[in-house]
């Protein structure tokens, strides 16, 4: 009923910028909170940035500064616009949305297929 697709990883080299984008379809009467996750090889998934409906920001101590969060509500899109990256800041990249339906008017968490940003000379 509700998808994430994600759009705009790739190579990059170390202190270049990446933008990300998430768009949320289906029959959402509205969102919560969106966000971005990582997971590097061998590591755990681990919170990169969140927003809430209301513009609210959280960030992972290790990309203050230098990612930023946006969203559009009247689009159902988060983006995440990433600076200076790093090699540490390789992974897949998912976009994470707490999504309420016009079927039951409960919300859910859903998730994105990932996009893999990988930062490399």
């Amino acid at each position: 009923q509700v998808r994430l697709v994600e759009s705009g990883g790739g190579l990059v080299q170390p202190g270049g910028s990446l933008r990300l984008s998430c768009a949320a379809s289906g029959s959402i009467i509205s969102i919560n909170a969106m966000g971005w996750y990582r997971q590097a090889p061998g590591k755990e998934r681990e919170l990169v940035a969140e927003i809430t409906s209301g513009g609210s920001t959280n960030y992972a101590d290790s990309v203050k500064g230098r990612f930023t969060i946006s969203r559009d509500n009247a689009k159902n899109t988060v983006h995440l616009q990433m600076n200076s990256l790093k090699p540490e800041d390789t992974a897949v990249y998912y976009c994470n949305a707490d999504v309420g339906l016009y079927s039951d008017r409960e919300y859910y968490s859903y998730w994105g297929q990932g996009t893999q940003v990988t930062v490399s000379s």
